[in-house]
Protein backbone atom coordinates (compact mmCIF):
# COMPACT_ATOMS: atom_id res chain seq x y z
CA UNK A 1 0.00 0.00 0.00
CA UNK A 2 1.37 3.64 -0.84
CA UNK A 3 1.36 6.01 1.69
CA UNK A 4 -0.15 9.23 0.93
CA UNK A 5 2.65 12.06 1.02
CA UNK A 6 2.41 15.71 1.81
CA UNK A 7 1.38 16.46 -1.68
CA UNK A 8 -0.82 14.13 -2.16
CA UNK A 9 -3.36 15.03 1.16
CA UNK A 10 -3.07 19.20 -0.23
CA UNK A 11 -4.46 17.99 -3.36
CA UNK A 12 -6.99 15.96 -1.77
CA UNK A 13 -7.85 19.12 0.53
CA UNK A 14 -8.21 21.20 -3.04
CA UNK A 15 -10.44 18.46 -4.84
CA UNK A 16 -12.39 18.83 -1.56
CA UNK A 17 -12.10 22.41 -1.73
CA UNK A 18 -13.42 22.59 -5.03
CA UNK A 19 -16.24 20.57 -4.47
CA UNK A 20 -17.61 22.15 -2.09
CA UNK A 21 -17.45 25.18 -4.10
CA UNK A 22 -18.90 23.71 -6.45
CA UNK A 23 -22.21 22.76 -4.79
CA UNK A 24 -22.50 26.08 -2.78
CA UNK A 25 -23.03 28.12 -6.40
CA UNK A 26 -25.28 25.08 -7.07
CA UNK A 27 -24.47 24.47 -10.85
CA UNK A 28 -27.61 22.61 -11.84
CA UNK A 29 -29.93 25.78 -11.53
CA UNK A 30 -27.37 27.89 -13.38
CA UNK A 31 -28.16 26.84 -16.85
CA UNK A 32 -31.20 29.40 -17.17
CA UNK A 33 -28.84 32.25 -16.71
CA UNK A 34 -26.75 31.34 -19.48
CA UNK A 35 -29.23 29.35 -22.01
CA UNK A 36 -31.18 33.11 -22.90
CA UNK A 37 -27.82 34.55 -23.32
CA UNK A 38 -27.00 32.29 -25.74
CA UNK A 39 -30.28 32.01 -27.49
CA UNK A 40 -30.79 35.73 -28.14
CA UNK A 41 -27.03 36.02 -29.35
CA UNK A 42 -27.18 33.49 -31.59
CA UNK A 43 -31.07 35.07 -32.94
CA UNK A 44 -28.86 38.24 -33.53
CA UNK A 45 -26.37 36.60 -35.69
CA UNK A 46 -29.19 34.25 -37.50
CA UNK A 47 -30.68 37.94 -38.44
CA UNK A 48 -27.41 38.99 -40.12
CA UNK A 49 -25.59 41.39 -37.56
CA UNK A 50 -21.73 40.40 -37.43
CA UNK A 51 -21.03 38.34 -34.17
CA UNK A 52 -18.85 40.28 -31.28
CA UNK A 53 -17.51 36.85 -29.44
CA UNK A 54 -15.34 39.14 -26.90
CA UNK A 55 -19.25 40.59 -25.96
CA UNK A 56 -21.01 37.12 -26.01
CA UNK A 57 -18.33 35.81 -23.83
CA UNK A 58 -18.37 38.27 -21.23
CA UNK A 59 -22.11 38.38 -21.33
CA UNK A 60 -22.11 34.64 -20.84
CA UNK A 61 -19.41 34.92 -18.21
CA UNK A 62 -21.20 37.52 -16.54
CA UNK A 63 -25.11 36.47 -16.01
CA UNK A 64 -23.58 32.98 -15.10
CA UNK A 65 -21.26 34.48 -12.39
CA UNK A 66 -23.94 36.85 -11.23
CA UNK A 67 -25.92 33.80 -10.86
CA UNK A 68 -23.44 32.08 -8.23
CA UNK A 69 -23.34 35.11 -6.35
CA UNK A 70 -27.33 34.73 -6.66
CA UNK A 71 -27.50 31.35 -5.24
CA UNK A 72 -24.95 32.09 -3.17
CA UNK A 73 -26.10 35.07 -1.30
CA UNK A 74 -29.67 33.10 -1.40
CA UNK A 75 -28.21 30.20 0.98
CA UNK A 76 -26.57 32.59 3.47
CA UNK A 77 -29.51 34.80 3.96
CA UNK A 78 -31.99 31.62 4.18
CA UNK A 79 -29.56 29.79 6.78
CA UNK A 80 -29.81 33.19 9.09
CA UNK A 81 -33.42 33.36 8.70
CA UNK A 82 -33.70 29.63 9.52
CA UNK A 83 -35.47 28.61 6.37
CA UNK A 84 -32.67 25.86 5.65
CA UNK A 85 -32.05 23.93 8.37
CA UNK A 86 -30.08 20.83 8.83
CA UNK A 87 -30.36 17.80 6.62
CA UNK A 88 -33.18 14.95 7.67
CA UNK A 89 -33.40 11.70 5.79
CA UNK A 90 -36.69 12.53 3.42
CA UNK A 91 -34.65 16.11 2.46
CA UNK A 92 -35.60 16.93 -1.45
CA UNK A 93 -31.95 16.94 -3.09
CA UNK A 94 -33.09 19.70 -5.17
CA UNK A 95 -34.81 22.21 -2.97
CA UNK A 96 -33.63 23.71 0.48
CA UNK A 97 -30.40 25.36 -0.19
CA UNK A 98 -26.86 23.78 -1.52
CA UNK A 99 -26.32 22.43 2.08
CA UNK A 100 -22.95 23.73 2.20
CA UNK A 101 -24.23 25.70 5.31
CA UNK A 102 -26.49 23.11 6.87
CA UNK A 103 -23.77 20.31 6.83
CA UNK A 104 -20.79 22.68 8.07
CA UNK A 105 -19.22 22.17 5.17
CA UNK A 106 -18.69 26.61 4.76
CA UNK A 107 -19.05 29.44 7.48
CA UNK A 108 -21.60 32.11 6.69
CA UNK A 109 -18.94 34.59 5.99
CA UNK A 110 -17.34 32.58 3.56
CA UNK A 111 -20.40 32.11 1.19
CA UNK A 112 -21.05 35.73 1.76
CA UNK A 113 -17.43 36.58 0.85
CA UNK A 114 -17.87 34.31 -2.11
CA UNK A 115 -21.27 36.22 -2.91
CA UNK A 116 -19.62 39.57 -3.00
CA UNK A 117 -16.89 38.76 -4.89
CA UNK A 118 -19.15 36.86 -7.33
CA UNK A 119 -21.08 40.13 -7.51
CA UNK A 120 -17.97 42.33 -7.98
CA UNK A 121 -16.84 40.58 -11.16
CA UNK A 122 -20.24 40.77 -12.32
CA UNK A 123 -20.14 45.01 -12.22
CA UNK A 124 -16.96 45.22 -13.71
CA UNK A 125 -18.40 42.86 -16.79
CA UNK A 126 -21.26 45.14 -16.80
CA UNK A 127 -19.67 48.61 -16.51
CA UNK A 128 -17.05 47.40 -19.61
CA UNK A 129 -19.64 46.37 -21.21
CA UNK A 130 -21.78 49.41 -21.26
CA UNK A 131 -18.85 51.77 -22.17
CA UNK A 132 -18.48 49.66 -25.32
CA UNK A 133 -21.64 48.74 -25.91
CA UNK A 134 -23.99 51.91 -24.62
CA UNK A 135 -26.56 52.26 -21.56
CA UNK A 136 -29.27 50.07 -22.70
CA UNK A 137 -26.85 47.59 -21.52
CA UNK A 138 -25.89 49.28 -18.03
CA UNK A 139 -29.83 50.26 -17.33
CA UNK A 140 -30.71 46.01 -17.83
CA UNK A 141 -27.25 44.86 -16.16
CA UNK A 142 -28.05 47.54 -12.98
CA UNK A 143 -31.86 45.51 -12.61
CA UNK A 144 -30.75 42.65 -12.85
CA UNK A 145 -28.17 42.63 -10.47
CA UNK A 146 -30.28 44.95 -8.28
CA UNK A 147 -32.81 41.98 -8.48
CA UNK A 148 -30.01 39.22 -7.70
CA UNK A 149 -28.58 41.23 -4.57
CA UNK A 150 -32.34 42.32 -2.97
CA UNK A 151 -33.99 39.00 -3.62
CA UNK A 152 -32.97 37.54 -0.38
CA UNK A 153 -30.86 40.40 1.39
CA UNK A 154 -32.37 42.80 3.97
CA UNK A 155 -34.50 45.30 3.74
CA UNK A 156 -35.75 44.74 0.38
CA UNK A 157 -35.87 41.04 0.40
CA UNK A 158 -38.61 40.79 -2.32
CA UNK A 159 -38.24 36.82 -2.57
CA UNK A 160 -39.55 36.91 0.73
CA UNK A 161 -42.83 39.00 0.20
CA UNK A 162 -44.36 37.16 -2.81
CA UNK A 163 -42.60 39.12 -5.58
CA UNK A 164 -39.48 36.65 -6.39
CA UNK A 165 -41.49 34.67 -8.94
CA UNK A 166 -41.89 37.35 -10.87
CA UNK A 167 -38.80 39.14 -10.95
CA UNK A 168 -37.19 35.83 -11.91
CA UNK A 169 -39.43 35.33 -14.75
CA UNK A 170 -38.44 38.77 -15.74
CA UNK A 171 -34.50 38.65 -15.18
CA UNK A 172 -34.11 35.73 -16.60
CA UNK A 173 -36.34 35.72 -19.76
CA UNK A 174 -35.94 39.28 -20.96
CA UNK A 175 -33.66 41.02 -19.17
CA UNK A 176 -30.99 38.73 -19.88
CA UNK A 177 -31.87 37.62 -23.07
CA UNK A 178 -32.41 41.69 -24.37
CA UNK A 179 -29.32 42.55 -23.10
CA UNK A 180 -27.70 39.66 -25.14
CA UNK A 181 -29.12 40.57 -27.93
CA UNK A 182 -28.31 44.05 -27.58
CA UNK A 183 -24.59 43.49 -27.17
CA UNK A 184 -24.61 42.03 -30.57
CA UNK A 185 -27.12 43.68 -32.29
CA UNK A 186 -26.90 47.32 -30.94
CA UNK A 187 -30.98 47.96 -31.37
CA UNK A 188 -34.10 45.76 -29.16
CA UNK A 189 -36.62 43.31 -31.32
CA UNK A 190 -39.44 41.66 -30.56
CA UNK A 191 -38.09 38.37 -31.91
CA UNK A 192 -35.96 37.99 -29.16
CA UNK A 193 -38.46 39.37 -26.65
CA UNK A 194 -40.78 36.19 -26.98
CA UNK A 195 -37.89 33.69 -27.01
CA UNK A 196 -36.19 34.82 -23.61
CA UNK A 197 -39.99 35.22 -22.22
CA UNK A 198 -40.70 31.19 -22.69
CA UNK A 199 -37.74 30.20 -20.92
CA UNK A 200 -38.19 33.04 -18.11
CA UNK A 201 -42.04 31.31 -17.90
CA UNK A 202 -40.09 28.24 -17.24
CA UNK A 203 -37.84 30.11 -14.66
CA UNK A 204 -40.73 30.83 -12.79
CA UNK A 205 -42.30 27.14 -13.08
CA UNK A 206 -38.66 25.92 -11.70
CA UNK A 207 -38.69 28.22 -8.78
CA UNK A 208 -42.42 27.46 -7.71
CA UNK A 209 -41.76 23.72 -7.99
CA UNK A 210 -39.02 24.28 -5.34
CA UNK A 211 -41.07 26.09 -3.30
CA UNK A 212 -43.35 23.00 -2.88
CA UNK A 213 -41.29 20.68 -0.81
CA UNK A 214 -39.86 23.89 1.42
CA UNK A 215 -43.54 24.74 2.30
CA UNK A 216 -43.19 24.30 6.16
CA UNK A 217 -39.76 26.11 6.43
CA UNK A 218 -40.47 28.45 4.41
CA UNK A 219 -44.04 29.47 6.15
CA UNK A 220 -41.65 29.38 9.52
CA UNK A 221 -39.01 31.39 8.74
CA UNK A 222 -41.11 34.56 7.26
CA UNK A 223 -40.33 33.27 3.63
CA UNK A 224 -44.03 34.38 2.04
CA UNK A 225 -43.34 33.45 -1.19
CA UNK A 226 -46.75 32.49 -3.73
CA UNK A 227 -46.32 28.54 -2.24
CA UNK A 228 -46.22 29.98 1.53
CA UNK A 229 -48.91 31.92 1.22
CA UNK A 230 -51.53 29.86 -0.94
CA UNK A 231 -50.78 26.80 -0.16
CA UNK A 232 -49.02 23.82 -1.88
CA UNK A 233 -52.18 22.73 -4.25
CA UNK A 234 -52.05 26.34 -5.59
CA UNK A 235 -48.51 25.65 -5.81
CA UNK A 236 -49.37 23.00 -8.22
CA UNK A 237 -51.70 25.31 -10.35
CA UNK A 238 -49.09 28.10 -10.93
CA UNK A 239 -46.47 25.71 -11.77
CA UNK A 240 -48.36 23.94 -14.31
CA UNK A 241 -49.92 27.36 -15.28
CA UNK A 242 -46.13 28.71 -16.03
CA UNK A 243 -45.12 25.54 -18.45
CA UNK A 244 -48.42 26.13 -20.28
CA UNK A 245 -48.29 29.90 -20.74
CA UNK A 246 -44.23 29.08 -22.44
CA UNK A 247 -45.57 26.57 -24.42
CA UNK A 248 -48.39 29.00 -25.82
CA UNK A 249 -46.32 31.89 -26.31
CA UNK A 250 -44.04 29.70 -28.24
CA UNK A 251 -46.99 28.53 -30.68
CA UNK A 252 -48.79 31.76 -30.41
CA UNK A 253 -45.20 33.37 -32.08
CA UNK A 254 -44.95 30.74 -34.50
CA UNK A 255 -48.70 31.21 -35.56
CA UNK A 256 -47.66 34.83 -35.90
CA UNK A 257 -44.80 34.58 -37.41
CA UNK A 258 -43.09 36.38 -34.71
CA UNK A 259 -40.54 33.64 -34.34
CA UNK A 260 -39.22 30.88 -37.08
CA UNK A 261 -41.42 27.46 -38.11
CA UNK A 262 -38.09 25.87 -36.65
CA UNK A 263 -38.63 26.98 -33.22
CA UNK A 264 -41.67 24.43 -32.71
CA UNK A 265 -38.62 22.16 -32.18
CA UNK A 266 -39.01 23.52 -28.53
CA UNK A 267 -42.18 21.26 -28.16
CA UNK A 268 -39.63 18.13 -27.43
CA UNK A 269 -39.97 18.95 -24.06
CA UNK A 270 -43.82 18.96 -23.14
CA UNK A 271 -43.70 14.73 -22.34
CA UNK A 272 -40.97 15.88 -19.45
CA UNK A 273 -43.12 18.57 -18.75
CA UNK A 274 -46.37 15.86 -18.25
CA UNK A 275 -44.29 14.08 -16.26
CA UNK A 276 -43.26 16.31 -13.81
CA UNK A 277 -46.79 17.53 -13.76
CA UNK A 278 -48.02 14.03 -13.17
CA UNK A 279 -45.46 12.88 -10.52
CA UNK A 280 -45.91 16.55 -8.70
CA UNK A 281 -49.61 15.89 -8.57
CA UNK A 282 -49.43 12.67 -6.80
CA UNK A 283 -46.49 13.25 -4.66
CA UNK A 284 -46.49 17.10 -3.49
CA UNK A 285 -46.90 15.99 -0.02
CA UNK A 286 -43.83 14.30 0.27
CA UNK A 287 -40.78 15.74 -0.40
CA UNK A 288 -38.25 13.11 -1.55
CA UNK A 289 -40.74 11.33 -3.30
CA UNK A 290 -41.71 13.99 -6.00
CA UNK A 291 -37.87 15.29 -6.30
CA UNK A 292 -37.93 13.30 -9.93
CA UNK A 293 -40.27 16.54 -10.85
CA UNK A 294 -37.76 18.91 -9.73
CA UNK A 295 -35.22 17.25 -11.67
CA UNK A 296 -38.04 16.73 -14.55
CA UNK A 297 -38.12 20.26 -14.47
CA UNK A 298 -34.91 20.80 -14.77
CA UNK A 299 -34.32 19.09 -18.02
CA UNK A 300 -37.82 20.91 -19.35
CA UNK A 301 -35.86 24.05 -19.25
CA UNK A 302 -32.39 22.36 -20.55
CA UNK A 303 -33.84 20.90 -23.31
CA UNK A 304 -36.15 23.97 -24.49
CA UNK A 305 -33.17 26.34 -24.44
CA UNK A 306 -30.97 23.55 -26.30
CA UNK A 307 -33.50 23.48 -28.61
CA UNK A 308 -34.52 26.80 -29.51
CA UNK A 309 -30.63 27.55 -29.84
CA UNK A 310 -30.46 24.86 -32.35
CA UNK A 311 -33.46 26.36 -34.58
CA UNK A 312 -31.97 29.33 -34.57
CA UNK A 313 -28.74 28.27 -35.66
CA UNK A 314 -29.59 26.29 -38.75
CA UNK A 315 -30.96 29.42 -39.98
Amino acid sequence: MRLRTGSDVLELKQNHAVAVWFKAVRFHYVPPSFLPAILCSVMAWSSGYRPDILGFILVVAGVTINHFGLNMLDDVCDYMHAVDTCGSPDRNPYTGGSGVLTDGLLAPRQVAAGAAFCFFVTACIGVYLSLTHGWPVLALGLFGVFCSVFYTLPPIKFGYRGLGELALLVNFGPVIGLGAYYVQAATFDLQPLLMSAILGMMMWSMIVINEIPDYEEDKQGGKWNLVARHGRRTGIFLYAAGLAAAYLLLLGSVLSRSATPLALVGFASVPLAINSVIILKGNYLDRKKMSPANLAMIKVHLLTGLALIAAYAVL
